[in-house]
């Protein structure tokens, strides 16, 4: 539960001293030439370059579609001028653990959809993983190329006090299927370069800008056949899906081709696009389409976003699409409470990142504590995403709570619920000055021939007071993310 007494975790600031967030004597070592920095800076200096960062964002067309939103779909997410800033060593503690989270999940993925060695040993109940909405019977006993499913992985990571432990890193969410928001960690750096040029001199930060590069290089080593230039694309569902913006981003940063369904044409069991001088075999997809969208002749008949036959050119193996077919079955909230006993089957190892602890309210005695304990707990649908379909008890009315109680109650496998964790705070420019605001990650980690961990992330933050829920739909905004090199 969130403490009333203990202040969270600061990023910044010595957590036994005044939060002021411009003097230096009250920053962490890795903030101090920042804050010397920042108290150097006006008022109006500060409210300049965030408005100029706006300004930029519209008119580069850096958006996001927020379905439903009666005041307009399109939306820059809102950006925030102060950064995240990491130590090379809490960086390499969180890269290990990650990289280590990744490789089990992957092996977890071949194993469930070939030999099933971990449904066999008990360690997880087969019937939460085979009758799962995402395990696709289509994928069993396919082989995918290196035996990678989640090729690109973004992992939600939030630093929190819990319990005895204080600024302690958990995993929070695990998102395989078509983790988004890469795009923003690349626009989040490009822009501070621009804003403030002078921060680079004082602070050795690693780099992000090589990220479609590795991408590139992960989607090739993906490619089925020899042929020693694969022709990869990017599938979208279009210009109105949420993250369009991110999709035609990363095709025009790895020089590829952005195709959505219509362009794909199956023939002679290959895949191809359609071009102005004719037809082009595509080697491999990296498809930002759900697993439902993909063929409709196997899975939804009235879809138009992918192809028909897109999955017998994919069992032949004359395609490989990244990220794979069913590897959604792996980041269900359902499955993320046996991460930490997949990392033990198939790593014999201990898990360097925890999960938070969770309450799985298909279990009776799971369910009644949730149901006793609501207002204080965070209650999440495993499907769910973008912040909806959840409940966070303290932030909610007793109404609210009565009602999704009943939810619960009518649905009990459909839910689980986590401790309402203290999640660690980073200074923030608001409308109120520089002001402590809540915070998570989003690493992104590529698997090909090995696991490889971009040098930053992704940061979103709750830009209303109090708020936990991060989340750009839900009016979160971001930062960008620094990694010092020493």
């Amino acid at each position: 539960m969130l403490s009333k007494f203990k202040l969270p975790f600061d990023e910044m600031v010595l957590d036994d001293l005044d939060r002021n967030f411009k003097n230096p004597n009250f920053s962490r070592d890795h903030y101090k030439e920042f804050a010397l920095w920042l108290g150097a800076q006006g008022e109006d200096v500060l409210k300049g370059k965030r408005e100029e960062a706006d300004l930029m964002f519209r008119r580069v067309g850096i958006t996001f579609a927020v379905y439903g939103d009666s005041g307009g779909t399109e939306r820059t997410i809102p950006f925030d001028i102060v950064p995240r800033i990491f130590t090379a060593n809490e960086w390499h503690r969180l890269e290990r653990g990650l990289v280590q989270r990744v490789s089990a999940l992957n092996m977890f993925l071949h194993d469930v959809y070939h030999e099933q060695h971990i449904l066999k040993a008990g360690l997880i109940p087969a019937e939460q993983v085979l009758n799962n909405v995402q395990y696709r019977k289509e994928m069993v006993g396919i082989n995918v190329p290196m035996q990678t499913y989640a090729h690109i992985a973004g992992i939600d990571i939030v630093r929190a006090n819990h319990g005895e432990n204080t600024g302690e890193f958990f995993v929070l969410e695990d998102n395989l299927r078509v983790p988004s928001g890469v795009s923003y960690m690349l626009e989040n750096r490009k822009m501070m370069m621009r804003l403030f040029p002078e921060l680079f001199a004082k602070h050795r930060v690693q780099p992000v800008a090589h990220y479609p590069d590795l991408l590139l290089e992960t989607l090739r080593h993906c490619a089925p056949s020899r042929n020693t230039n694969p022709t990869v694309v990017v599938l979208t569902p279009g210009m109105y899906n949420s993250a369009y913006f991110e999709h035609a981003f990363l095709a025009q940063q790895m020089g590829v081709e952005l195709v959505e369904g219509k362009d794909l044409v199956v023939s002679q069991d290959h895949l191809h696009m359609r071009t102005t001088q004719g037809l082009k075999k595509i080697d491999v997809i990296y498809r930002r389409v759900d697993d439902d969208f993909l063929d409709p002749a196997v899975f939804r008949s009235d879809s138009s976003l992918g192809a028909s036959g897109l999955m017998r050119v994919y069992k032949a193996g004359n395609v490989a699409i990244c990220n794979a077919v069913g590897t959604g079955v792996a980041d269900d909230k359902s499955i993320y409470p046996y991460v930490p006993e997949m990392i033990k089957f198939y790593l014999s190892e201990e898990p360097i990142i925890s999960n938070v602890p969770t309450f799985m309210c298909r279990k009776p005695d799971d369910l009644q504590y949730v149901l006793d304990n609501m207002a204080s707990l965070v209650v999440k649908e495993v499907h769910g995403a973008g912040g909806y379909g959840m409940l966070v008890g303290p932030a909610s009315t007793r109404l609210e709570i009565d009602d999704f109680k009943q939810k619960v109650k009518a649905n009990p496998s459909g839910y689980i619920a986590q401790p309402t964790l203290a999640l660690s705070t980073c200074p923030t420019y608001v409308g109120s000055g520089i002001a402590p605001r809540h915070i998570d990650l989003r690493p992104f980690l590529l698997s090909g021939k090995e696991v490889r961990m971009a040098p930053g992330g992704l940061t979103r933050v709750a830009l209303k007071e109090g708020s936990l829920v991060v989340n750009s739909s839900q009016g979160g905004g971001t930062k960008d993310t620094w990694i010092l090199e020493h």
